[in-house]
């Protein structure tokens, strides 16, 4: 039958309006792939963000003392790189509208802040958010975005956090895709780390936007928190890659909520999931067994392993589960974990890691820094409760 004029004509708009949306949508793309191919980043950033430990009680003596004990502790010669305060920073903006950082806690101002951090070898970041308001009831970016990436390519930032809160109908994409081409026109090179909780599944449009993006909500100083967001990663690892990655928040190692053996799992994990490596303890008094973990130089190789590749669990038997994670060099990354409380042994097949069951392997335990022989088809191990034995198997 034939179709009535009217509808006709309707039907012949909607497809024009539907492909000027497929049309700007492609073009959109095309612009973001320039936003996210800043040449930062191509392995996991690793550095040291004050939240965790310290929430707003910052000031510019911490930075500088923290700055001070990421050299002299190791952890700069590791690869911890970046210094990030969080929250709570700034108090107001100008006449003018530029961003004031706290007088009372920051009286030297962010551009001698940022030298000094820079003259340790190290970078600098700041924190702000793509709503009027921080989660602090600080200013936020909204409708200050290019003025504000300005300032801080003027400052010497190099590492932008930007976080979620007050933004009330905001569109998420839109939101961020701004402040991400606010920075690449301000003249300096800044890592763009979206902050949104992944709220609305950030890794499907994100990896055109920014360098990073977090994929679940605060990560507490429990064991409960960690494996809780451990679970919410599975699945997200095809997103990932050099200059773009998954973001599940922050490390806890160090602040006293868990044993040594949690955070040893908790370290291997986040390097599993070639994870940023953010510490958030207090670095100025850090005992050697946490600073041992957060220097482990070769779980720290597998985070920031050049192939980019992010684990994943390739084993779920309740409480005991096998991660596993491709390398550069053809080997791979293992963690057997326990999350039981009593010892388990637990096994890793040659078939599972996507090897025949003849070939002979070499395997090196990463957290007891030992070879532990040839093996062929498998590798099996006691791991304790709430831990884990992480190994590179090497064919």
């Amino acid at each position: 039958m034939r179709q009535p004029r009217p509808v006709r004509i309707v039907s012949f708009l909607v497809l024009l309006v539907s492909s000027a949306i497929f049309t700007a949508t492609s073009a959109a793309a095309q612009d973001y792939v320039t936003l996210r191919d800043n040449g930062l980043v191509r392995t996991p950033p690793m550095g040291w963000n004050s939240w965790n430990k310290f929430a707003c009680n910052v000031n510019e003596g911490l930075i500088r003392q923290t700055a001070d004990a990421m050299v002299s502790s190791g952890m700069r010669d590791a690869g911890y790189t970046y210094v990030v305060i969080d929250d709570c920073w700034q108090v107001g903006r100008d006449a003018q509208g530029n961003i004031i950082p706290d007088p009372e806690r920051f009286p030297s101002g962010m551009k001698a802040l940022a030298d000094y951090v820079h003259s340790k070898g190290l970078k600098f970041g700041v924190y702000s958010d793509a709503g009027t308001h921080t989660c602090q009831k600080r200013p936020g970016g909204r409708g200050y975005e290019y003025q504000d990436a300005r300032q801080y390519a003027a400052w010497g930032v190099d590492y932008l956090k930007y976080d979620w809160c007050s933004h009330g109908k905001q569109n998420s994409v839109a939101s961020y895709s701004l402040m991400a081409d606010a920075l690449q026109r301000s003249g300096r090179p800044i890592v763009f780390s979206i902050c949104e909780w992944g709220s609305t599944k950030p890794w499907l449009w994100a990896p055109g936007v920014g360098n990073l993006w977090r994929t679940t909500g605060d990560i507490r100083d429990s064991w409960d928190s960690m494996v809780k967001i451990l679970d919410q990663q599975v699945g997200l690892a095809p997103y990932a890659g050099p200059g773009h990655w998954n973001d599940p928040d922050m490390l806890e190692v160090g602040n006293g909520g868990m044993s040594d053996a949690e955070y040893r799992a908790h370290f291997s994990l986040w390097a599993m999931l070639a994870a940023p490596l953010m510490a958030g303890n207090d670095l100025r008094s850090m005992p050697a067994d946490i600073r041992e973990i957060l220097t482990n130089r070769e779980v720290i190789a597998v985070d920031q392993d050049s192939l980019g590749k992010e684990g994943e669990r390739i084993r779920d038997d309740g409480d005991r589960e096998v991660w596993s994670k491709p390398m550069a060099d053809g080997g791979r990354a293992v963690v057997l974990l326990n999350r039981g409380t009593t010892p388990s042994e637990i096994t890793v097949t040659w078939p599972e890691l996507h090897y025949s069951a003849s070939m002979p392997a070499r395997v090196r335990d990463l957290w007891a820094h030992r070879d532990v022989g040839r093996r062929t088809g498998s590798y099996a191990a006691t791991v304790p409760g709430h831990g884990v034995v992480m190994i590179r198997v090497t064919p």
